[in-house]
């Protein structure tokens, strides 16, 4: 046996016991340990592997339990031949099998449309390692609460509530999850819907996904804030290539004479993404009445409603809606943690009955128990005090953010009256925020450049976003600080300005 084949690599995510368990599964199923193959004694593991022979015993009687290894009094641990029983034998790698080549495929002539080919957000995924990580979207891990989490998946994972999380829900969704969506969350936005009325989605992008394959044509025409957000752009272009920009001002998006042309419109009233501004009650009136007068949808992607500490909450657009025009998407993925990917749309039912039967085709359901452990958290008042630690530490950090770009980015920003989690800086002219972005990572500053917020050719080159809700509120200054002379470095050097 080679001492080679238990290598721990230490990862830090997962404890040892686990680890050696992995090693050791990984080594039996693909073939390195054949069946009837002795492993190497506790004491003997345990000192090539640097560990307790507790920890390897744990490991070893594990694997025992679970059929990988069989016992052999006075002699051992063997791999039970069992446990490959119906599994295809690998002879040889693949690449030493001599196989005669196929025709090759021309993959691009089969496509029917090129996701890869579209502009979109990229951002690091090793962000934490990075001192100044002015990154949107990511949450501090500080400051939820993981305790509560836990309990509510045990909870949900114990005999009361098995059968909601392993059974086959088909097309429906967890009834605790919808109650706790119709009576607690959207009645803080005014919005009042009935149980036929909600869709619980994988995100508010797939919802947007679903309204894009259910309303939108080739000759559908979609009125789209200028800047606005990527993804929701990138969705609807998969379907048409029939755009309107509409621009936004101080006000919000602006209702123009191109208004007309739109069959849908989306908008992101209550925070628009990526400026931050909140649409005003008159401009919010413009694109009702426009709406019943040119006979349009409006899809409201109510974008960090949750996140408003610093002004009265608006309520949605969705609650002044009178004709039934305006499909409502939110999220529980910004306030709890990005990965859970639970949203809702709000709609009429025939709407919603649609956009449940595509749901169905492309992913059946979300998956039960992040619903119901999701719909747990809610009824236990975790999530309201959530979003109140939320509200104090944003604030501060909000606060911070403000005072900084005043004093050493002085007339680049407009401070959200809505509050937030990012701020949209508009650089000095003649700066190119994709380029100074990789001079600002060199410095360990995580930024966001503003490029492919725009559609409109030409595209400024001079936004950015900075986001606040991963870093610390005493990093602020500092990383603001290095940023200001990082961009006057940038400019001096590309620009000759000082």
């Amino acid at each position: 046996m080679r001492d080679s084949l238990f290598q721990l690599s230490r990862p830090g995510r997962i404890n040892l016991q686990t680890e050696i368990r992995q090693v050791l599964v990984s080594a039996i199923l693909t073939g390195h340990l054949p069946a009837g193959e002795r492993v190497p004694s506790s004491r003997k593991m345990a000192k090539n592997l640097g560990v307790s022979r507790n920890t390897v015993v744990l490991a070893y009687q594990s694997l025992l339990d679970d059929g990988y290894l069989e016992a052999r009094e006075r002699s051992g641990y063997y791999v039970n031949g069992k446990i490959l029983e119906g599994r295809i034998a690998v002879t040889a790698p693949e690449a030493d099998r001599q196989l005669e080549p196929g025709p090759s495929i021309d993959w691009p002539k089969r496509f029917r449309v090129q996701p890869s080919e579209q502009e979109n957000i990229s951002k690091p995924r090793d962000w934490r390692t990075y001192p100044y990580p002015f990154i949107y979207g990511q949450v501090d891990p500080k400051l939820f609460p993981i305790a509560e989490w836990r309990d509510c998946s045990r909870q949900v994972l114990g005999k009361r509530w098995l059968d909601v999380s392993t059974a086959d829900a088909h097309g429906s969704d967890d009834e605790m999850l919808i109650e706790q969506i119709r009576t607690h969350i959207l009645p803080r936005r005014g919005i009042l819907a009935d149980q036929d009325e909600i869709l619980v989605t994988l995100g508010a992008q797939n919802a947007l996904y679903l309204l894009a394959s259910l309303l939108v044509t080739p000759d559908t025409t979609v009125g789209f804030e200028e800047p606005g957000y990527p993804d929701a752009r990138n969705i609807f272009l998969l379907k048409t290539d029939r755009m309107e920009y509409l621009d936004v001002d101080e006000h919000g998006m602006v209702i123009g004479p191109n208004v007309k042309f739109c069959d849908i419109i989306f908008t992101t009233p209550s925070h628009q993404a990526p400026t931050t501004i909140t649409m005003s009650p008159e401009r919010r009136q413009e694109l009702l009445d426009a709406a019943d007068r040119y006979d349009s949808l409006i899809i409201e992607d109510d974008y960090e409603f949750e996140t408003n500490f610093s002004s009265i909450p608006c309520p949605a657009l969705k609650s002044q809606d009178r004709s039934g025009r305006v499909i409502y998407v939110g999220s529980l993925s910004k306030t709890l943690f990005p990965g859970l990917r639970l949203g809702y749309l709000v709609g009429p039912k025939r709407l919603i009955q649609e956009a449940r039967q595509l749901r169905r085709l492309m992913v059946r359901h979300p998956p039960n128990n992040n619903q119901r452990t999701t719909a747990l958290f809610l009824s236990l008042g975790h999530h309201d005090a959530l979003i109140h630690r939320l509200h104090r530490t944003y604030r501060s950090r909000w606060e911070e953010m403000g005072r900084m770009l005043s004093r050493y980015l002085p007339n680049t920003t407009r401070i959200p009256s809505f509050g937030g989690s990012s701020f949209w800086v508009q650089g000095p002219e003649g700066l190119n925020a994709d380029d100074f972005s990789k001079e600002a990572l060199k410095k360990g500053i995580l930024i966001e450049p503003g490029a492919v917020y725009f559609a409109k050719r030409p595209v400024p080159q001079n936004y950015f976003r900075l986001g606040i809700s991963s870093i610390e509120v005493d990093k602020i200054s500092p990383g603001i600080k290095l940023l200001a002379e990082t961009a006057d470095q940038w400019m001096h050097n590309h620009t000759g300005a000082d």
